[in-house]
């Protein structure tokens, strides 16, 4: 270099930038392949809104219902500003998102963060690892995930196609629940009385509920289609308490995608999507436009023993018409079909709907199953009572509360993070790494229930050493009444290897358990007198929680958190905290 200097100035200037061109251009190759950095601000604020003709102030971001969507391709880097304006207490969770060795961004309160205080701000900062297709975001604290919610579209990266035919159009379908009554207030209070809280007064898609409901027909989801034109259908079940049977009046749907995973194509008259989950669907609109509106509905799939909203939202599937068709004065109303449902128990639907579910398996797209197993886990899920405190009057069975479990403990809530206890050392009081493997005691899980049902309560939590390969079983138990309960895992996709129904039978079912295309997923129905098997690599190191997303059920504690220890590579470990993160 210092012969360089010999040079004469115009030669120097070449020989400088040849060198500078050498050092910067792998640089921008693996810029190129990288992906970039988006910016987002959400201000959480309150926002006046009407719905079945009544007006109510609900939480919202940037005032926007639903709220505002993410888009992003696969690799970019997120940095969203979340500033709270409400008096409400705010996180909000990226569901689905891997957070790899980005736990402080994963967003349940008290579990990877303290929320966030009315006045204070945090920046959620993650990158979109491996992952492309369709994700959501939501409130992860209380119940005020009923208004705060939001799609995360993932693109895949530049020049690389969908494995299924380029849509002409690519809209949102959001389902959601509207009560009329504040959701804060009735949780709180059901929460104290130990009963159960009200149901939903509507569902909604995109934040309409449709002609269905009273003084609604303003207020309906329309898609205007032309003929022979193919639509991606990004759908995400944002409702609280309600899985659901989804459908259009004459025409198939393809699912190409759940969870944000690409699936072997399945043609259905009707999709089943619990809360939290999402999926793709192709719909290719007929060749030339019908003389018919569609009726594009959603109802729920209802299995327990409590009561439900036993409603149906509608929106409108409209063809463009020729202009002599448009033009022609004597246009009459065209007629309305309407689809058809399975009855809203049909247990056996759903169970058949799941098992079609399939990964890719292919060299680009591959499943990579754990084969070998190093630790295997039992829950099982499901209600059950807890006592009345003293001097209190309480609304469950003989005075007692109604409680949800996962091996019988019912989750308490911490007063600090899990994750930041876990990270300086401060456990003490906090959590307990004593949460069971297996349940109390074996018993006829599916059949007769036992006489004592009341359950167990702390804040334990289940540790796994770094890259563990997980199986594990979740059983349904009949206790109060057997009901699907819609899992989900944060940090981590799984593979559903197995499912069927009664009791889960150790020595017979690994047998038939499926290690080729098993489907990947963040969310899933544990079946309603039945039970499912997955399998997971804990190759992220943090604490994850792991819930029912029936929000009543993870109210009443039907939730619980593993904790996966850093492994001895500089990749394999947690980062320190940001210096933003919120304080409680």
């Amino acid at each position: 270099m210092g012969s360089s200097l010999l040079l004469p100035p115009a030669l120097r200037a070449m020989f400088l930038a040849f060198v500078f061109a050498m050092w910067i251009l792998p640089e921008l190759a693996v810029a190129k392949h990288a992906g970039i950095t988006r910016h987002y601000t959400f201000n959480i604020k309150m926002q006046n809104v009407t719905r079945l003709c009544q007006t109510k102030s609900i939480v919202t971001v940037n005032g926007q219902f639903p709220g505002p969507q993410i888009t992003a391709r696969e690799g970019d880097r997120l940095l969203i500003k979340v500033v709270n304006n409400v008096k409400y207490n705010i996180t909000l969770h990226w569901h689905g998102v891997r957070q790899l060795r980005s736990g402080w961004a994963d967003g349940p309160a008290y579990i990877t963060q303290c929320p966030i205080q009315t006045g204070q701000s945090y920046v959620y900062n993650f990158t979109v690892t491996g992952q492309r297709g369709t994700l959501f975001w939501h409130a992860h604290i209380s119940w005020l995930r009923v208004t705060l919610y939001g799609p995360i579209v993932i693109l895949p990266k530049r020049h690389a196609s969908y494995p299924f035919p380029q849509p002409f159009k690519e809209v949102p379908i959001i389902f959601g629940e509207w009560w009329k009554t504040d959701t804060e207030t009735m949780i709180n209070q059901a929460l104290q009385t130990g009963g159960a809280p009200n149901v939903s007064d509507a569902f909604t898609i995109n934040g309409l509920p449709g002609p269905s409901y009273n003084c609604s027909a303003k207020d309906t989801f329309k898609l205007k289609v032309k003929p022979g034109k193919t639509y991606l259908l990004r759908m995400i079940n944002a409702a609280l308490n309600d899985e659901l049977f989804f459908s259009i009046a004459n025409h198939t749907l393809t699912v190409v995608e759940t969870d944000a995973v690409y699936i072997k194509p399945i043609k259905t008259k009707v999709v089943r999507i619990t809360p939290g989950q999402t999926a793709n669907v192709l719909l290719k609109a007929k060749s030339k436009a019908p003389n018919a509106t569609f009726v594009i509905a959603a109802r729920p799939y209802a299995t327990g023993p409590g009561a439900f909203d036993n409603t149906t939202t509608t929106g409108i599937l409209d063809y463009e018409q020729p202009s002599s068709v448009t033009k022609s004065k004597n246009k009459k109303a065209l007629p309305l079909l309407k689809p058809a449902f399975p009855k809203f128990n049909d247990t056996n639907f759903a169970m058949k709907f799941s098992q079609k579910i399939r990964s890719l398996a292919t060299a680009k797209f591959p499943a990579k199953v754990p084969k070998k197993v190093d630790r295997r886990f039992f829950f099982t899920v499901g209600l059950g009572l807890s006592p009345c405190q003293a001097n209190q009057t309480c609304q469950g069975p003989n005075n007692t509360k109604l409680a949800a479990s996962v091996n019988n403990v019912s989750f308490v809530q911490p007063n600090t993070a899990l994750l930041q206890a876990h990270f300086f050392n401060k456990s003490k009081g906090v959590y307990t790494s004593d949460f069971p493997a297996n349940p109390p005691f074996k018993f006829n899980y599916t059949g007769t229930p036992l006489s004592n049902i009341m359950v167990s309560s702390g804040t334990k939590i289940l540790v796994l050493p770094f890259n563990t390969s997980v199986e594990l079983v979740m059983q349904d138990t009949s206790i109060i009444g057997a009901e699907s309960h819609p899992l989900h895992l944060h940090g981590f996709n799984f593979f559903v290897v197995g499912q069927g129904f009664g009791n889960f039978d150790p020595n017979k079912d690994p047998a038939k358990f499926n290690l080729v295309d098993p489907a990947e997923r963040n969310t899933v129905g544990v079946p309603s007198g039945g039970w499912v098997a997955i399998r997971f690599f804990a190759d992220n190191p943090g604490v994850w929680f792991m819930h029912c997303h029936l929000e009543v059920h993870t109210s009443w504690g039907l939730k619980m958190a593993w904790l996966v220890n850093d492994g001895k590579g500089p990749k394999q470990k947690l980062p320190f905290p940001p210096s933003d993160l919120p304080k409680c």
